[in-house]
């Protein structure tokens, strides 16, 4: 019979840390009337590990880049080729020529050409032609089959052609192509956002010492309590500069974020692009569940081909993503099924059994696999049930883009973070001290108080090689 886990007690998701000096921010159990000295314990235990998030960044090799402007721009590379996937057509008289119509509301002009060759197929069919460009206007382009019994799509086929040219074929002694194409650059911007946070404490408390050995992740050590919260302050400061860069979303023209920030900052930025956004708006999007099976993978590696064909990725997922896929690749073993194999060093059953996987390769993809622990944790996007990222796919490797500040190609990581400087001003990852504590003595004020400030914006390149799993 399945267990059950039980709903209490579950995961504890009361914050450590307030806003004020209170009582329940302190050990009070001593009892000076009593006696009896207790027994202390001066170290602090580390009920849940490593609490920071950060890495994921660092891990897709994420550089740090300098810009110097309120608004970062670059192009990308748009498609050689060009291919029409909804068509319409109509046949002439005798059926061995045809005037097809691109029915894409963003194509504004056919930049197909007379005397180029082209592919036709009709999507819901089996049934494709080859012909002749003999004009074009507009929208439209005439057609002369290659086939004296004209073409074969049906003349039904109302928005579901699909059209390519692949070559051009002309007459001895005729001029050359009429007209030329010049690409146009894709164009992107992202706008960088300013991320603040503060730490204070008074000059008594500073002075005052504690029983409790400091235990912090960043290494920070003394009796001192304060030492602890600042600590803990900057580290909680680096993981929300780790999730703009991941969360954020640009505010929508009349929204009330809009309005706040534009009317607090002098009409100054208004979010960000961060990663999921960028996927969700030029990227692709799987849903309604983990893709768990060969076939779903089988999919996802039809639109990569579809994209930018980069063969190395890495999967960055939750803990039930992660075993989905495991459970995926043990079927594949031949004892998946009915059994257990052992696998490695001459089948020996004294070997610890390892279930779990660290990657695959399928087709000429290579498929990485990675924990990523922000959609694992309880506090953040971790159990939710809603709306939930289950993962995202990142390409490996570096593309080239024409930076518009540079004024010239360059080569970006897919991902990057770009931070404000310029000359003496570093805005990458700011502190600064005030007060009359700590060594400050710039204020009146009988306190420490440690200011934290960075400006920076995440770039996404190439978002349509990305992948996002969504519930």
């Amino acid at each position: 019979m399945a267990g059950i886990l039980n709903v209490s007690p579950g995961v504890e998701l009361t914050p450590s840390s307030v806003q004020s000096t209170l009582q329940n921010n302190y050990l009070t159990d001593f009892d000076f009337l009593n006696q009896y000295l207790p027994e202390t314990d001066k170290n602090e235990f580390e009920g849940y590990g490593n609490r920071t998030i950060t890495g994921f960044l660092r891990n897709v090799g994420t550089a740090e880049i300098p810009f110097a402007s309120d608004l970062i721009k670059w192009s990308e590379q748009g498609r050689l080729h060009t291919k029409y996937a909804a068509c319409s057509i109509a046949y002439g008289a005798g059926n061995d020529t045809a005037v097809l119509t691109v029915a894409d509301a963003t194509i504004t002009a056919c930049n197909f050409r007379v005397g180029q060759v082209v592919f036709l197929s009709h999507n819901a069919s089996n049934t494709s032609d080859k012909a002749i460009i003999t004009n074009v206007t507009g929208l439209t382009f005439t057609v002369a089959y290659y086939v004296s019994t004209g073409g074969t799509i049906p003349d039904t086929a109302a928005n579901d052609i699909t059209a390519f040219v692949y070559g051009s074929e002309f007459k001895k002694g005729t001029g050359g192509m009429v007209g030329s194409l010049t690409p146009e650059p894709n164009i992107f911007d992202v706008k960088p956002v300013i991320i603040k946070d503060r730490f204070e404490i008074s000059g008594s408390d500073m002075a005052q010492i504690g029983w409790i050995e400091v235990s912090s992740e960043n290494g920070a050590n003394g009796f001192l309590w304060y030492i602890k919260a600042e600590a803990e302050t900057r580290l909680r400061y680096e993981d929300q500069l780790e999730m703009m860069s991941v969360e954020h979303i640009e505010a929508q023209n009349g929204s009330a974020a809009e309005a706040y920030l534009s009317t607090n900052t002098g009409g100054g930025n208004a979010g960000s692009q961060g990663l999921f956004a960028a996927i969700e708006d030029r990227g692709n999007v799987w849903s309604g569940g983990n893709p768990s099976t060969m076939a779903d993978f089988d999919t996802v590696i039809e639109r990569l081909d579809g994209q930018g064909s980069i063969a190395e990725n890495t999967l960055f997922i939750n803990r039930q993503f992660s075993l989905d896929l495991d459970d995926m690749l043990a079927t594949q073993n031949a004892y998946g099924v009915g059994g257990t194999s052992y696998g490695m060093f001459n089948n020996d059953s004294d070997i610890a059994l390892n279930l779990g996987f660290t990657g695959f390769r399928r087709g000429s993809y290579d498929f990485y696999k990675s924990d990523w622990k922000y959609l694992n944790d309880a506090t953040l996007r971790g159990g939710l049930n809603g709306g939930g990222v289950n993962g995202v796919l990142v390409p490996a490797g570096t593309t080239t883009v024409y930076d518009q500040v540079l004024g010239s190609n360059a080569k970006r990581p897919f991902l990057h973070v770009r931070y404000r400087m310029v000359n003496n001003e570093n805005r990458k990852m700011k502190s600064w001290i005030t007060g009359s504590a700590g060594g400050a003595t710039n204020s009146d004020v009988d306190g420490m108080f440690v200011n934290y400030l960075s400006e920076r914006a995440l770039c996404t390149l190439g978002a349509n090689n990305f992948f996002e799993f969504k519930n």
